[in-house]
């Protein structure tokens, strides 16, 4: 039987959705973030060190990092539904989105989101102006650039496809989920992007990811 192991408000809400998409079977073990720092709780280091979710333990096996679990599930139990032929053109493709999302993608809104709680964080009088300076100068030349850079790559991306791969749901789209929701959520895609925020939509509408969403609990893509 596989376990997830679930944050609230975290990463872990799109290995549901990928294993109800599977169908198979699988019960949850919550964790909650701590109201002050929003950090995972101390006990998520005694199913991985670095206590982070999501974490699945399948019968004997341990897998952290959402990729790697994504890629786990869908070699062991959605070859036939969530992955391409091997060593096709989209098997390659699919295999490039696993991996932008949280190398390429997510960095950017990882900094904004650090920057952002520096620039509005309670500080001292007098750092305040240097440290909201700082904070201010680098979202608006270099986070914030990147950020649109990324999205008007992924825009244009799924400007003549339905999913990632095209006119199929893939592991692919359950790794860009959450960047992708996340940025819909906090504004950073709008009206100007309508693609994404379509896509977006769809996924929402799916009814595996709305199962996924009852078993999971609160989730605002922290």
């Amino acid at each position: 039987m596989i376990t997830v192991h679930h944050l609230n408000n975290s990463r872990s809400q799109r290995v549901l959705w990928m294993l109800e998409e599977l169908s198979v079977p699988y019960e949850i073990k919550r964790y909650e973030r701590d109201p002050e720092t929003m950090m995972a709780p101390a006990s998520l280091r005694k199913v991985h060190p670095l206590g982070k979710s999501p974490v699945i333990t399948d019968d004997d096996l341990t897998i952290a990092e959402s990729g790697a679990i994504i890629e786990y599930l869908a070699n062991t139990y959605g070859r036939e539904s969530l992955l391409p032929e091997p060593g096709t053109q989209a098997w390659l493709d699919c295999s490039y989105w696993l991996h932008y999302a949280e190398g390429s993608l997510m960095p950017p809104l990882v900094m904004r989101l650090v920057f952002e709680k520096i620039r509005t964080s309670p500080m001292p009088f007098f750092v305040r102006p240097v440290a909201r300076g700082i904070a201010s100068k680098t979202s608006q030349t270099f986070i914030n650039p990147q950020i649109d850079n990324h999205m008007d790559f992924v825009e244009a991306h799924l400007a003549d496809r339905e999913w990632f791969l095209g006119d199929r749901l893939s592991a692919a789209d359950i790794q860009m989920s959450f960047p992708l929701e996340a940025s819909v959520a906090r504004g950073l895609v709008d009206g100007r992007r309508p693609h994404i925020v379509d896509y977006v939509r769809r996924i929402h509408a799916r009814p595996a990811y709305q199962r996924a969403l009852e078993k999971g609990g609160e989730y605002a893509y922290a």
